[in-house]
């Protein structure tokens, strides 16, 4: 899982070839929390995609960037560009099949 702040988030998300998953979370917050073994499980599962992790704590900037108003916030980038973004808990093949229509 790759840990983003500012200055690492557009050479390691905006310059990717591959399908990111950024997970926009907290660690004070319950659903992330209930999320992280879930984005873990699925990194292992699902190769072919890079995710990643912000908190927006140490990254309001990024944060605000992509309007994150609630979280977890999660958003999948292809090329450079937001293809989906979509907030709060779910169950694992849920997020999975969100994922992988963009794959």
């Amino acid at each position: 899982m790759l840990e983003l702040n500012s200055s690492n988030f557009d050479s390691s998300v905006l310059a990717s070839s591959s399908l990111v998953l950024v997970d926009f979370w907290a660690p004070w917050c319950g659903p992330c929390k209930m999320m992280a073994p879930v984005v873990e499980e699925l990194s292992a599962e699902l190769p072919d995609v890079v995710f990643a992790k912000a908190s927006v704590d140490d990254c309001p900037d990024l944060a605000q960037r992509y309007n994150v108003l609630s979280i977890p916030t999660f958003i999948l980038v292809k090329g450079g560009q937001v293809i989906d973004q979509f907030s709060g808990a779910m169950g694992k093949e849920v997020l999975r099949a969100r994922i992988e229509k963009h794959l």
